[in-house]
């Protein structure tokens, strides 16, 4: 049961990542680069769930994704599928971890010396072909930072994910949601070994993270 439960979890975590790694990181790039009409909003807007009660983000999507919502079928004409599916449980993962992913990555790529890219410019490379050779290489600890710190918050995701998906054993329930009804079963047993293996992954994120954060950047003077 925990087997399954932990293979769930970890399919979700890595869907989610690969849902929101290249906007994300677009994102973050942008912010951290450039000045424009509506930066401050836009940041806010991404960094909201962060300050949101994830139930509250949970019921937003599930009134989004509902028969008469703005994504339901009644709406745009096909069913997503998407209530108490897995596919609710990434969802909820993905709009719950992005403000994460992309804060840290944010911080990141304004740790790499502009100069650097100015410098690459003068070379006769493009916009795209700089991010790709130069910038991303430089902020690669951070971003990898970044990804971990997500896969880890997705794989603790429970209010959203919940509200969403539901908590259904075999289909939507992740180790979040099995430590709860654990809990409230009076199994602490199988409370107790999923509870290790939330702090074995919380540990080795933070711990990995710390040590990819330590990023030096080279300076131009």
């Amino acid at each position: 049961m925990t087997l399954s439960i932990l293979t769930l979890t970890i399919k979700c975590a890595t869907l989610t990542m690969l849902v929101i790694i290249i906007p994300g990181t677009l994102l973050a790039y942008l912010l951290a680069r450039y000045e424009f009409l509506g930066k401050n909003l836009l940041s806010t807007l991404s960094n909201l769930p962060l300050v949101l009660p994830p139930t509250a983000i949970g019921y937003l999507l599930l009134q989004a994704f509902a028969s008469e919502g703005v994504l339901g079928t009644k709406v745009i004409g096909i069913d997503l599928d998407v209530i108490l599916t897995w596919k609710g449980v990434v969802i909820a993962c993905s709009v719950m971890t992005f403000p994460l992913f992309v804060r840290t990555a944010r911080v990141s790529f304004e740790s790499v010396n502009p100069r650097l890219e100015l410098m690459a410019r003068t070379l006769g490379y493009g916009p795209v072909r700089v991010f790709l050779s130069y910038t991303l290489p430089l902020a690669f600890r951070g971003l990898a930072a970044a990804l971990i710190l997500g896969f880890t918050r997705a794989l603790g995701e429970f209010g959203a994910t919940v509200t969403l998906a539901g908590n259904i054993p075999g289909k939507t329930q992740t180790i979040a949601s099995a430590i709860f009804s654990a809990q409230q079963a009076g199994n602490e047993s199988e409370a107790n070994t999923l509870l290790f293996v939330a702090l074995g992954f919380g540990f080795f994120a933070i711990f990995v993270s710390e040590h990819l954060s330590r990023n030096r950047t080279p300076s131009v003077r």
